[in-house]
């Protein structure tokens, strides 16, 4: 393999990571003439067209010869990944207009890298400037079509698999049918299917008013952080809330009631001046909600958000903050989630469309949140183990608040994005800190 162009990461641990090969894969079979013109969903017409950027890292356990050991995953990676698009061969695709997409079976590229490091060196103090090294180049964005696939060989033989995917036709859950779906492929079986057709059924394709559901792109350099709540620490939060509330709180509610605190807090250190009204959303997944429920494995943006908002600084209180987000959530899922099945649905979507363009128009202080808990993140085994961490980079919005599943299934793991001068006091408030670590090192 030739080096083709290298990259070096603007962190303080430098990273150089080399293109050594890129290969365009093909589903394994053609696309049916029937099949070439794929419909969105109306929810996905609504979805920005920017791409979601996961990496996972999978530590090497032997000490077989690290290059032959590459290329041999590398081939099955290709291989499966082929047989996967035929599944799902939209992705091979592009987007035709704002409505379908042409499945022209063009492919996805799959780019092989190394680095000059090692995998415990990047994990010992995990850095999102460097993680930012894994994601498309320059060069490959102009390429990029729905999804990317970039393979990277650390100099001690472990490896990195970062699947970049576009927002267009794909929530997170989507990503995780397509993961399981090509490690079973990697593993032989060809059972798993995906449910391509739910998604437009529910909800077709309109022509509607020039109104976007995008979320307004930060004009500040803007940078993540990475919080680990333990459970023990978890507890200690849920004893606090409970004192006043007359519900068991969710360890999401009580963690990210901490963080939009803490966010608020420093935002009037930050400002020297107290916000006058705030809104979380936080994004609910459609498929566990409707009545019946809609398909696991449905392709799609099958996500909507419900708003919770505080007026001043004096409503800043974890506990009032939880009792919010109840509130919000069992108000969605009573009324609002209901709205989806009955005959006016669109004109529901337009009208919380036109509300959620005010609220990015307006003054408000505005966080936006997914919960990636209980999604089997750490399963993805395609042949040498499961992956010891993953992790996603955001460099598009600011504000936002992504949470997982500590490793062992019972903490909680914080991704925050803030604007850089605003981190630079959110990592240091006391409160938070008392809960929270902030970026320890991931063992291996």
């Amino acid at each position: 393999m030739m080096k083709q162009n290298e990259r070096t990461s603007s962190s303080n641990c430098e990273v150089k990571l080399e293109t050594l090969n890129r290969v365009l894969i093909k589903p394994s079979k053609p696309t049916p003439p029937n099949l070439q013109t794929f419909k969105l969903s109306l929810l996905d017409q609504l979805s920005p067209n920017f791409h979601g950027n996961t990496t996972f890292f999978y530590p090497n356990y032997n000490n077989i010869n690290h290059s032959s050991h590459f290329l041999e995953k590398s081939k099955l990676l290709q291989n499966s990944l082929s047989q996967t698009l035929t599944l799902f061969y939209p992705l091979a695709g592009n987007l035709q207009d704002a409505a379908t997409i042409n499945c022209n079976d063009g492919g996805v590229f799959f780019i092989e890298s190394q680095t000059n490091t090692t995998l415990s060196e990047i994990l010992t103090n995990p850095d999102f400037d460097t993680f930012e090294c894994f994601l498309p180049s320059t060069d490959e964005k102009q390429i990029l079509n729905l999804l990317l696939i970039r393979f990277t060989l650390f100099d001690c033989g472990s490896t990195a698999i970062t699947v970049s995917l576009t927002h267009k036709i794909a929530d997170f859950n989507t990503l995780i049918t397509f993961l399981k779906t090509w490690t079973a492929v990697c593993g032989g079986d060809t059972k798993i299917l995906p449910d391509l057709t739910t998604a437009v059924n529910l909800f077709p394709p309109r022509e509607f008013p020039a109104i976007s559901a995008s979320v307004k792109t930060s004009n500040k350099k803007i940078t993540s952080r990475r919080f680990i709540f333990e459970a023990s620490k978890i507890e200690e939060l849920k004893t606090r809330v409970k004192r006043t509330v007359e519900f068991n709180p969710t360890r999401v509610e009580v963690v990210l009631a901490l963080i939009w605190k803490c966010a608020l807090s420093t935002t009037a250190t930050k400002t020297t001046s107290f916000f006058k009204h705030s809104i979380l959303l936080q994004a609910v997944n459609l498929r566990t909600r409707m009545e019946p429920t809609i398909p696991e494995n449905a392709v799609g943006n099958l996500i909507w958000p419900f708003s919770v908002t505080v007026e001043d600084e004096c409503h800043v209180a974890i506990d009032e903050m939880v009792k919010r987000m109840r509130k919000g959530m069992r108000e969605f899922i009573e009324s609002k989630v209901e709205r989806f099945k009955e005959e006016g649905w669109f004109e529901f979507v337009m009208e919380s469309l036109k509300e959620r363009v005010k609220i990015n128009e307006g003054s408000l202080v505005i966080y936006r949140s997914s919960s990636w808990c209980n999604f089997p993140l750490l399963e993805n085994d395609f042949g040498w183990g499961k992956p010891v961490w993953s992790c996603s980079v955001n460099k598009v919005v600011s504000n936002t608040i992504a949470l997982m599943d500590t490793k062992d299934g019972c903490g909680v793991e914080a991704f925050v994005t803030l604007d850089e001068d605003h981190m630079e006091f959110f990592q240091q408030d006391q409160e938070l800190l008392n809960y929270a670590m902030l970026n320890p090192r991931i063992i291996i």
